[in-house]
C-alpha cells in the first residue's frame, strides 16, 4: 500500500466521527470510514494515484482541483453531501490557533489597490450574463436573501432583503444614496422606484455596469438611478445614505481603514449607512486557497473583530449590528439547485469543467454556512450618534416579501 494512501486513510480515520465514507482508491481498493448507516453518506472514487499524496499535503485546494478535473468522483455526484461530511467533522472552532504567519502574508494577498481590484471583479463578475441569468433570481441579487417564511421563493426572499435594507436606510423621498459595489442593478432600481431616492451605483464589473445601465435606461425613472464604472475610492461629492452590499469582502483587511473613511466622507452630517457582509463568527481565519484561486481572488471574510476597530478609527458611531445566520446557507441552495437544473445549458456556454467547478463553488459555500461558521453582518452606520431613532420601531414591523407601491417624491 503506497506511503500517501497510508497516511490519507489514517488522516480520515481521526476526522469522519459522524457519517460515512467510502474511499475507493485508483487501484481498486476500498476502504470504509465512520459508522455504515450514518448520514450523511457518501461514495467516493479517486480515478488519479497522485491524489492520495496531493490530499494529504494540501486538501483543500486538491479537493476542489480534483473534482473540477473529474479525477475525484462522487457517488451521484453529491458532491454536497461530501463537502458536508466533511465540514461536519471539521468545523469545530480551534481556540488558541496561531495565526501569526497568514496575518503576515494576508498582507501581501489581500493588496488590493485599484487597477487590481478591477482585475479581480472582472475574473469573478464578467462571466457570460447567461450563466447568471440562469442561476440567480429575477432581479440577479447575487448576495444573500432573507427567508422571514422558510416556505417563500428565491424572488421572495430577495425583495424581503432588500425592504430590510431600505428601511434600516431609513430612506425619504429625494434622498442621495451611494450605492458601493451596486451589481446588476436591482438594490439601485428598487431604492429610486419604491422610495423616490436618487442612487449612485458603483462598479468595477463591465459587465455589470452594463445591465445596470440599460436596466435604468429602460426603468422610466429618468435619472434617479445611474451607475459608473468607478472604484469607490474615486467617489466624490456628499450623500443622504450610503448602502453597500456583498461588497466588503472584495476590500480586503489592509483596506478596511480606508473604506469606511471613505464612507465617513461620502455620508452628510445626517447621513446613515448600511454595509452587509459574509463574516466569520468564530473569528479571523484564512481564505480557503481553492476560493481564492479559482472563484474570488484578492477576497477576503473578515471577522467583526477585523472590522469593529476600522470603523471606530473612521470617526463612524455603529448604531445596529444584525447577524444573519442559516438565511444564505438557504440562499446557496436555492442558487445550486437552478445552477443544477440549468446546467446543461450553462456547460455549453462556458464549458464542462467550469460546471464542475461552480457546482462545487456553490456546495462549498453552502457547507461553510451551515456548518463552518460563516454568518451576515448588516452594520449600520452614521456620522452623528442621533442620526437614527433610538429605539428600533422601525424595524418592528414583519418584513413583507413584495414591492412597496412607488413612492412620488417629495415637492
Amino acid at each position: 500500500m503506497p506511503v500517501w494512501d497510508i497516511l490519507l486513510s489514517s488522516i480520515l480515520r481521526r476526522v469522519i466521527r459522524q457519517g460515512y465514507l467510502r474511499l475507493r482508491h485508483a487501484d481498486g481498493r476500498v476502504e470504509r470510514f465512520g459508522g455504515a448507516g450514518a448520514r450523511p453518506s457518501v461514495t467516493v472514487h479517486l480515478d488519479d494515484r497522485a491524489l492520495s499524496r496531493a490530499l494529504v499535503l494540501r486538501p483543500s485546494l486538491a479537493l476542489g482541483e480534483a473534482y473540477a478535473d473529474g479525477r475525484l468522483n462522487v457517488g451521484g455526484d453529491d458532491i454536497r453531501g461530501l463537502l458536508e461530511l466533511l465540514l461536519v467533522n471539521l468545523s469545530k472552532p480551534r481556540a488558541g490557533r496561531s495565526r501569526a504567519l497568514w496575518r503576515m502574508g494576508r498582507r501581501l494577498s489581500q493588496f488590493n489597490p485599484p487597477r487590481l481590484a478591477r482585475r479581480n471583479v472582472s475574473h469573478h463578475y464578467d462571466l457570460s450574463p447567461l450563466m447568471y441569468e440562469l442561476f440567480l433570481d429575477a432581479d440577479r441579487q447575487y448576495s444573500c436573501a432573507y427567508f422571514e417564511n422558510p416556505q417563500w421563493s428565491l424572488d421572495e426572499a430577495q425583495a424581503a432583503k432588500k425592504n430590510i435594507i431600505a428601511r434600516k436606510l431609513l430612506l425619504k423621498p429625494g434622498h442621495r444614496v451611494l450605492d458601493i459595489g451596486s451589481g446588476w442593478g436591482g438594490l439601485a432600481l428598487h431604492l429610486a422606484q419604491s422610495h423616490g431616492a436618487h442612487v449612485t451605483g458603483v462598479t468595477l464589473s463591465r459587465e455589470q455596469h452594463r445591465t445596470s445601465s440599460l436596466r435604468a435606461a429602460t426603468s422610466k425613472l429618468g435619472n434617479k438611478p445611474h451607475f459608473r464604472l468607478e472604484d469607490y475610492r474615486h467617489v466624490t461629492g456628499t450623500f443622504d445614505r450610503v448602502v453597500s452590499v456583498g461588497m466588503f469582502e472584495h476590500v480586503g483587511a489592509p483596506h478596511y481603514g480606508e473604506f469606511f473613511r471613505t464612507v465617513r466622507e461620502r455620508l452628510t452630517d445626517d447621513g446613515v449607512a448600511l454595509i452587509h457582509t459574509i463574516g466569520r463568527a468564530h473569528g479571523p481565519a484564512p481564505t480557503d486557497p481553492w476560493i481564492a484561486k479559482y472563484i474570488f481572488p484578492g477576497a477576503a471574510i473578515p471577522a467583526l473583530s477585523e472590522i469593529l476597530p476600522a470603523v471606530e478609527r473612521s470617526g463612524l458611531t455603529l448604531t445596529d449590528v444584525d447577524v444573519w445566520r442559516l438565511h444564505y446557507a438557504q440562499t446557496l441552495n436555492a442558487w445550486r439547485e437552478r445552477f443544477q437544473a440549468n446546467r446543461d445549458r450553462i456547460e455549453a456556454v462556458c464549458g464542462a469543467r467550469f460546471g464542475r467547478l461552480w457546482c462545487y463553488y456553490l456546495a462549498a459555500s453552502e457547507m461553510a454556512f451551515r456548518h463552518g461558521g460563516l454568518v451576515v453582518y448588516q452594520l449600520q452606520l452614521a456620522r452623528r450618534i442621533d442620526a437614527v431613532p433610538l429605539t428600533r420601531d422601525y424595524l418592528l414591523d414583519r418584513v413583507s416579501a413584495h414591492e412597496p407601491a412607488p413612492v412620488a417624491e417629495a415637492g
